[in-house]
């Protein structure tokens, strides 16, 4: 390699064995990273070191070299901030949320400041004061060492001394990089001090909707699982290969099913699980209350009771109907066949995902999602509105909130009342998901499923919205009531876990959609063939223009 290496090696360097070689690029590092890994690229590539040793020497180098870092921080940083003069500075409670923050959602943090210049120390440190479990900072920033490590030496090989040129003008880009980022930071902040404070709850809640992902717009979330479900479908040679995942449910229940067809088989086959439900026809508003009315009368049952389109999705057009008011505003803007629901208090609800492949003696629960209903806390002097926009996650859906509201966003809620904002189990209406498997699932609540499943006809795959009382009822199956069971489209709802990654949430959406592709074709074998596709997106389109007309759910 003309022109020598960027920094000057000991003398006799190349002499040396590789063990001491590999030992004195390693502490290299440990004064600048950089430099030492480019001369051992160039003297690798011009054959005057071996690649491994090069390799090795830099990356384990450097590795260490974060780890001691790390080290120092939570060694020597985090008792410091334990220091009781520095708790009159340092908020408790915030270090534990940065904590929690930090170790289930910083890995892009660790992996982005071995690219970018002036972020690393920073970031290292607040890892090592932060106690990012020490595995968690062990192989992330071994494995972005690596990539950088391998990308030099790659670089190094076909690019020779302009490798140097290169670097240096992205060292410069990555400091500019940094200060934008810093200045527009200040400048947010700035602007956020002279806003109102409803202002900057606003800024936060339009901030939070697009750096939380489970409140992503489905348009965008959905981007990697339809091109999954686009896979999936030419893999299988059909895109409409689901409709064939549930033989005895309409379109398998992707689209169009009726809510009732499968409520009215469950009484049949398990009523101690089932909670009673009556169709209303479609026709004229004052026909429909009084059948609701006479139903209630012949049933026994009291307000407040569900009402719920019979084909719906995301929890659309639910209401707690608690008076007859709200009973004739619900028939006035109702264009479909209704389901009358007793209504079930719980005060819990889950969603259980069930699956059975055809000719298989049992199935599994797949995963539980916990529901958790949000509310808010009168405090006798703010209204709702300004309670809401308190709550750092209900005002990322205040819109949703506000709307179902009305005209009582102005009211003033007694101290200690409180006011639930969503009746709907669904995170589409607000209601807030929780990975439930660990505390919910029991052998005996799977066999209970498996049970109930097997009894309805042509069902393999889906997920079961539960109401009950204690967990200990679910777990033991002892008791609970099914409201809705959903087919092929319903989603596992436990991805929707605040803790969760983005990346698990596709994995899991991957395995579901996988899944349901494979039992349908082993339905679709078995003779049940999948719908047409024209006939599928015109059913699709006819539910999606209906969905829109639908009353705000509660």
């Amino acid at each position: 390699m003309t022109g020598g290496t960027p920094i000057d090696l000991p003398l006799g360097f190349e002499g040396w064995s590789p063990v001491v070689q590999a030992i004195t690029l390693g502490l290299m590092t440990f004064v600048q990273e950089d430099l030492p890994t480019i001369s051992s690229a160039f003297l690798a590539s011009g054959g005057k070191l071996s690649w491994k040793t090069g390799f090795i020497g830099c990356f384990l180098g450097i590795w260490v070299g974060d780890l001691l870092l790390y080290a120092l921080a939570r060694g020597i940083g985090r008792p410091l901030l334990e220091k009781s003069w520095a708790k009159r500075y340092f908020n408790a409670e915030k270090v534990r949320a940065s904590e929690e923050w930090f170790a289930t959602k910083g890995n892009w943090l660790l992996v982005s400041s071995r690219f970018i210049p002036g972020t690393r120390l920073p970031t290292y440190v607040a890892a090592g004061i932060l106690k990012v479990p020490l595995l968690q900072f062990f192989g992330i920033t071994g494995m972005a060492v690596a990539v950088w490590t391998v990308g030099i030496f790659v670089l190094a090989h076909f690019f020779g001394l302009r490798l140097m040129d290169w670097l240096t003008g992205w060292h410069q880009g990555g400091w500019m990089f940094l200060g934008v980022v810093i200045a527009m930071v200040i400048v947010i902040r700035a602007l956020m001090s002279i806003f109102q404070k409803r202002s900057r709850q606003r800024l936060h809640a339009r901030i939070g909707k697009w750096t939380r992902w489970e409140f992503w717009p489905p348009w965008l979330f959905n981007v990697p699982v339809a091109f999954h479900y686009l896979w999936l479908s030419l893999r299988h040679c059909s895109f409409t290969l689901p409709t064939s995942a549930n033989p005895g449910i309409f379109s398998g229940g992707m689209v169009g099913e009726s809510k009732m067809q499968t409520l009215e088989e469950l009484t049949r086959h398990s009523p101690k699980y089932t909670a009673a439900a009556y169709r209303i026809p479609i026709g004229e508003a004052t026909t429909c209350i009084a059948l609701v009315k006479e139903l209630c009368s012949i049933h026994d049952i009291q307000t407040p009771y569900i009402l719920k389109p019979d084909v719906g999705q995301r929890g659309a057009g639910v209401k707690l109907i608690r008076n007859d008011e709200q009973l004739k505003a619900y028939f006035i803007k109702s264009h479909g066949d209704t389901v009358l629901q007793k209504y079930s208090p719980g005060p819990f609800e889950a969603g259980v995902f069930y699956y059975r492949f055809p000719g298989q003696k049992n199935g599994k629960v797949l995963a539980i999602t916990e529901k958790v209903f949000p509310e808010i806390q009168g405090n006798g002097s703010s209204t709702l509105e300004e309670l809401l926009w308190e709550d750092p996650r209900a005002r990322i859906m205040s819109a949703k909130f506000l709307l179902r509201m009305g005209e009582r966003r102005t009211e003033i809620l007694p101290k200690g009342t409180i006011y639930r904002l969503v009746e709907a189990g669904n995170h589409a209406q607000g209601c807030i998901f929780k990975d439930g498997m660990k505390e919910l699932h029991t052998t005996e609540l799977e066999q209970c499923i498996d049970t109930i499943s097997k009894q309805v006809t042509g069902f393999y795959i889906g997920r079961y919205d539960i109401r009950y009382s204690t967990r200990e009822e679910l777990k033991t199956a002892v008791s609970f009531q099914i409201i809705e069971l959903n087919g092929a489209a319903s989603e596992v709802t436990s991805i929707y876990d605040e803790h969760n990654t983005l990346w698990n949430a596709y994995r899991m959406l991957r395995l579901q959609w996988s899944l349901v592709f494979e039992i349908g074709a082993v339905n679709r074998k078995n003779g049940k063939q999948p719908m047409g596709l024209f006939e599928f997106l015109s059913l699709w389109r006819k539910v999606a223009g209906e969905l829109s007309t639908l009353p705000i759910s509660d």
